[in-house]
This record gives structure tokens, C-alpha cells and sequence, in this order.
């Protein structure tokens, strides 16, 4: 058995151009960790708000020892570098280019059976959850809904389940 793996389940998703943004939010959270572990990336309508423009999420675990506070002021830095108005008072109900949200901090495989609900009340990422908690596990895992196909940086991810790793050497990223 391998040993567990600690970290945090992230829920990411955007809606302004989101093939490009999510893969630079990938990108760039890769100059911070060096390995991800990401679900596919799913096209879903928006929920909660006025807008025309369907969301593309993937969750990701990240395995770390950094604390919540530090992760969560790289999230915020990323998505206000992609162009997020972290000070709008609206910004939960307006289209955004990134949105990076913190889900549980979580231990794998200790917390394969916990309950999806319990994670997040965004009941559209319960499929990716599912999916992502699976896959680390080794277990398979069918979802009736296709990937979508995302290129960056020579990266080519979001069909299914997979990890990246960062090539600290080479500053080259590449998929496991």
C-alpha cells in the first residue's frame, strides 16, 4: 500500500475565455506545487448567476504541507493576475476568468469514503470529487460525461483523470 497523501482538494472553474484560463490557472499553480493530481475538466451551465457563459471545472489535489492561509493567498494571487476583481462586492454573481476555492484540506486514502456533500454544497462537482478520490485510489470509476481537451504549455490534459508533475530540473511540466 503507499503511504498517505496529504493536501488540499481545490474546486477550480472559469467562464471568460476558459480553455486558456484554466489552463494558465494549471500553469501557474505549477510554479507553486510540484505535482497535481486533477479530474477532468467538465463544461457545466452557470448556477447562481445571471450569465450566458457555461463554466469549464476540474477539482485538483495538491499534495503539501503548506498551510491553508499560504494556499489560499496563492489562489487569490492567481486569480488576480488572470484578471479576478477580488474587491468586487458582486464578484460571486459575475462572470470571471478564474475562481480558485479552496475545498477541504484532505488525506488520501483516509478520506476516500467520505461523503461528497460533506466536502462542498456544489453538488456539480460531486462527479469530479468522485472522480478525483478514485483515481488516487487506484479504483475505477465511469463518468457518463466527456472531458474536455485542454492545451497549455505543451500540456494537453482534462479528458480524464491524471497527474502532473513539475520537472524541477528542466522548469518542464509533463503528465503522468
Amino acid at each position: 500500500m503507499s503511504p498517505p497523501q496529504s493536501g488540499y482538494l481545490l474546486g477550480i472553474g472559469s467562464n471568460i475565455n476558459p480553455v486558456k484560463n484554466i489552463g494558465s490557472i494549471i500553469s501557474l499553480l505549477l510554479d507553486h506545487y510540484p505535482q497535481l493530481t486533477l479530474s477532468r475538466v467538465l463544461k457545466i451551465p452557470p448556477i447562481g448567476m445571471n450569465s450566458q457563459h457555461d463554466f469549464l471545472n476540474v477539482v485538483v489535489f495538491i499534495e503539501t504541507n503548506s498551510s491553508e492561509a499560504d494556499l489560499k493567498m496563492i489562489c487569490n494571487a492567481i486569480e488576480v493576475q488572470l484578471g479576478r476583481d477580488r474587491n468586487d462586492p458582486d464578484r460571486k454573481h459575475k462572470d470571471r476568468p478564474a475562481d480558485l476555492d479552496i475545498l477541504t484540506k484532505a488525506q488520501f486514502p483516509d478520506d476516500l469514503d467520505r461523503p461528497t456533500n460533506s466536502i462542498t454544497d456544489e453538488y456539480f462537482l460531486y462527479p469530479l470529487l468522485e472522480e478525483i478520490a478514485a483515481f488516487l485510489s487506484g479504483n475505477s470509476f465511469s463518468l457518463t460525461q466527456t472531458g474536455v481537451e485542454i492545451t497549455s504549455d505543451s500540456l494537453t490534459f482534462g479528458q480524464t483523470a491524471t497527474t502532473i508533475n513539475r520537472d524541477t530540473g528542466s522548469s518542464n511540466k509533463r503528465i503522468i
